[in-house]
């Protein structure tokens, strides 16, 4: 089977503000089949957070080896032995490897056979999910606050610390005050808080009921984070720190050192569907929570890891979505209805 790949800018609908800077555009490249139109794949790149991204060049040289050995391999080993080889390979590709099992993925399905089937696959289940608060200014994130419960989300996710925490966190003190106990209240800081004023900013938000705080400050500040995981009444999620953490002794190693209460996982840059899995299994067997999120995938990608969530049965909202923040996404059969993302089957 000969593979190629066409490289896509998906374009916002409004500018994205995290506290790394706006985003307008992403990049992704789509593994297609020359023989099957059916089958394809995604690779998600955020510029600046994939490790496994340097250059438009330098990423499409990969792509190009990945088509190559697959025109060479496919049909000539059995499929879990191919996916195995490019677990192996693209261990150092988070990104690449996502959008080979995805494509593998289809392949399967495809043939009839789903390894992620589920109540949610065959649309009879759907997935809680959070709404999400892009940063902007006070009055643009409030109006996107009302737009979320409205669509009937109980539990709403905010980025901060990209502007005036003071100004921040009187929004969130604001939306606590109108919706009560009703909304649960996350929030992303995306490691824009310091040592200096951190434990400052926990104490204000424990105030609030947050339910927790995204990756508080940078990655690779272990002794630190470990601090605040252990004294903050904030709960603390993992994130960016999970990022280029690749055997099971090192991921074992990170979450005994920093004993997290949650990880957030996305497989464009988490190790793939199995790196994910393995972070999802060690995290179960450490009672640490959990939940997945999207990495700006696409329609095509997001598919993919909502069926897999929904075949993890999660107990707590997810962080997923239908790319509906794209102008030019692709025709999606997921949907979201009052807060829960549904996957629309052949019955309907």
């Amino acid at each position: 089977m000969r593979l190629y790949f066409e490289k896509i800018e998906l374009e916002f609908k409004f500018p994205a503000g995290t506290s790394r800077g706006v985003l307008t555009k992403k990049p992704s490249w789509i593994l297609k089949s020359a023989e099957n139109r059916e089958v394809f794949g995604e690779c998600s790149v955020i510029p600046g957070l994939n490790k496994d991204y340097q250059s438009d060049t330098q990423y499409e040289a990969k792509l190009n080896w990945v088509c190559d050995t697959f025109q060479a391999l496919y049909g000539q080993i059995r499929d879990d032995h191919l996916l195995n080889f490019y677990c192996s390979e693209l261990s150092n590709h988070p990104s690449i490897l996502f959008g080979v099992e995805s494509l593998l993925y289809r392949l399967k399905t495809n043939k009839g056979i789903d390894p992620f089937e589920s109540s949610f696959s065959r649309g009879d289940a759907s997935i809680p999910i959070n709404g999400l608060i892009w940063m902007g200014s006070i009055d643009e994130m409030k109006l996107r606050v009302r737009e979320k419960i409205q669509q009937g989300f109980s539990v709403l996710k905010f980025k901060i610390g990209a502007m005036d925490f003071a100004l921040e966190y009187k929004l969130l003190f604001e939306v606590r005050k109108e919706f009560g106990k009703d909304i649960e209240i996350r929030v992303d800081a995306n490691g824009a808080f310091e040592r200096k004023n951190i434990k400052n900013v926990l104490e204000q938000l424990k105030n609030i009921d947050i339910h927790s705080i995204e990756q508080p400050i940078e990655s690779g500040q272990w002794e630190l984070m470990r601090e605040l995981c252990q004294y903050s009444s904030v709960p603390i999620a993992l994130d960016e720190e999970l990022i280029g953490i690749q055997s099971i002794e090192d991921k074992i190693n990170l979450l005994e050192s920093i004993c997290p209460q949650y990880i957030i996982l996305k497989p464009s840059l988490h190790g793939g569907l199995i790196g994910t899995l393995e972070w999802v299994s060690l995290a179960k067997e450490m009672d640490i929570g959990w939940w997945i999120t999207s990495a700006l995938e696409s329609s095509i990608g997001l598919e993919v890891i909502a069926r897999m969530v929904g075949f993890l049965k999660p107990t707590i909202p997810q962080g997923l979505g239908t790319g509906g923040l794209f102008e030019n996404n692709f025709e999606s059969s997921l949907v979201i209805q009052n807060g829960n993302l549904k996957y629309k089957n052949a019955k309907e």
